[in-house]
């Protein structure tokens, strides 16, 4: 029998990810989780001014050695005493030891061990030391190469191994200084785990997720158009080959190709070295397909299928979403009805009905149960939404109960198109976790959704569509002119498209504040953070998913 594949060699700049946090190697390495951020990008450039600064001396260049189980790229070597010296470049500055001298931080030195080790082999001689240059102090230290070095290096590398072969993550570090200027804080959400294992007013996390989500979904709605590429941007033609629009990559977070527009190959190549996926709708809003980026590790969803075998798990989840789905529906029906005795009459009869669910569900026994009560639930909550519909609203735009496949009215039509919508946000979402989004929990497997999508779904239906339709309904802001109606179903015009998907664009853009968290952000990334906060449930950090209510 042939043998089996070696381990992969280890980066040094892993190494160096390994010195200054465990959980941030394993992120990086086993679940090929990386984000540059403003940092990073400016250590790039550091790095690129220094090559063209250095002449002669600037080196560059890659080594690997089988022996060592190294690979990496030095920034410089130097001829210094007689002999090359690896030399490594930091933005930052150096750390003073206790004595006033300065040193090299562990991580560094670890990391510069290893460049010499790797220069060493290399050259077949000795490499006596390696030097670290901290561009922000303005000095050099030498870090030597002895036996205590090597050790220090062959030891980071035999915990590499050790957690590359595990499944489950490192603990955060005890260090949170370290996690403030770590680019990886907003997918490993250190604070919210510390917060989750120690909750309480006293102890409110500090703030390392982004407030708003920096790219922008180009949506494409025009038939006659065509998404193709000009270097670096995304360019929108027409059949004439006219320009009318650009957009560069960098700032684009999803393609969304509504009706019969193309994709050219050129750009879709573009969309795959950004990792932008792309989504094709169809004529009447559905999602029939996603072009998205590869998958990282498969650590993660080998722990989500090991967690969702377990009935426990399945129920505990459940409960979780439906009782945040019917409680915040309850609280919207009373706050929207405060001070109109007439109208909170009228609804009297479906507030009794949610209460009645939410009791159930928490009794419920099995996921089955809990889709039973909530499905009680939404039914009394679409019974009650007419009631808070203006005057104005003509008779044939209110809608009697929630129609679907295909909508009979125009207020069904609209939700069933925002709901196509928020079903691409929160699928991408899971994709950029890393999650399955066909191994969910609560929903059953169908043959066009996705179960966990469903999911994930129940607890923005209300924020992110239901209220928006309720409020452009009273604002008159759809018309008879954004919709086609016929006897069989309902359907929204070309313009009644785009005018649903910026009603749906704009309010991922508001922000909120979390009742739990105490920091506020998007809508948009809510979505993410809830579906971070999901995997946290199965990860050890179980206690804040699905914790959002209502005021």
């Amino acid at each position: 029998m042939p043998d089996s594949d070696p381990d992969p060699l280890v980066r040094t700049m892993a190494l160096h990810a390994l010195g200054y946090c465990e959980r941030l190697f394993y992120l990086e390495e086993v679940e090929e989780t990386r984000v540059a951020d403003e940092r990073v990008h400016a250590g790039r450039a550091d790095h690129a001014e220094l090559e063209l600064a250095e002449g002669e001396e600037r080196r560059g260049f890659e080594l690997s050695s089988e022996v060592l189980g190294l690979a990496g790229k030095l920034d410089a070597i130097r001829h210094r005493d007689g002999g090359w010296i690896p030399y490594e470049f930091k933005r930052g500055r150096a750390f003073r030891g206790a004595d006033g001298t300065w040193e090299a931080w562990q991580s560094d030195c670890l990391q510069v061990l290893a460049y010499a080790m790797l220069l060493e082999e290399h050259l077949g001689k000795p490499v006596p030391e390696g030097r670290v240059r901290y561009l922000a102090s303005d000095i050099t230290v030498r870090v030597p190469l002895d036996d205590a070095g090597r050790e220090q290096v062959a030891a980071a590398l035999r915990r590499a191994s050790l957690l590359r072969s595990s499944i489950q993550r490192p603990p955060v570090t005890t260090d949170a200084r370290k996690c403030v200027h770590c680019s990886l804080a907003p997918v490993c959400l250190p604070e919210e785990e510390r917060y989750s294992h120690e909750p309480g007013p006293c102890n409110p996390p500090l703030r390392l997720f982004p407030e708003q989500d920096n790219g922008q979904v180009l949506h494409v709605t025009r038939h006659d158009l065509r998404v193709s590429r000009s270097g670096e941007q995304l360019v929108l033609k027409d059949t004439e080959g006219v320009v009318v629009g650009g957009f560069p990559a960098r700032d684009v977070s999803a393609i969304a190709v509504h009706g019969n527009s193309q994709v050219t190959t050129q750009a879709l190549q573009l969309c795959a070295w950004h990792e932008i996926p792309v989504y094709w709708f169809t004529r009447s809003g559905a999602v029939a397909a996603g072009l998205h980026p590869l998958p990282g590790g498969v650590q993660r969803r080998i722990r989500q299928y090991e967690a969702l075998a377990r009935p426990d798990m399945r129920l505990h989840l459940s409960r979780l979403t439906a009782s945040a789905k019917v409680q915040n529906q309850l609280r919207y029906l009373l706050r929207i009805s405060r001070g109109e005795n007439s109208r909170r009459q009228l609804v009297t009869g479906h507030v009794t009905r949610m209460r009645q669910a939410l009791r159930g569900i928490a009794a419920a026994d099995s996921p089955e149960g809990v889709r039973g009560h909530e499905g009680f639930a939404a039914r009394a909550w679409f019974d009650a939404l007419p009631v808070f519909l203006s005057d104005t609203v003509p008779a044939d735009f209110r809608p009697q109960g929630r129609s679907r496949r295909p909508p009979k009215d125009p207020f069904n039509a609209l939700l069933s198109f925002g709901y196509a919508l928020l079903y691409r946000q929160v699928l991408q979402s899971l994709i950029v976790v890393g999650l399955e989004p066909a191994l969910g929990y609560f929903h059953t497997p169908r043959s066009a959704a996705q179960p966990l999508v469903l999911d994930l779904m129940e607890l923005f239906r209300l924020p992110l569509v239901d209220a928006p339709v309720l409020g452009a309904f009273n604002r008159q802001q759809f018309t008879a002119e954004h919709f086609a109606i016929t006897k069989a179903k309902v359907w929204l015009s070309d313009e009644g498209r785009k005018r649903a998907i910026e009603l749906f664009e704009r309010r991922l853009e508001d922000t909120w504040k979390h009742p739990v968290l105490g920091y506020s952000l998007s809508y948009a990334r809510a979505i993410e953070l809830e579906t971070r906060l999901l995997e946290k449930e199965w990860s050890g950090s179980p206690g804040l998913f699905a914790k959002s209510r209502l005021r």
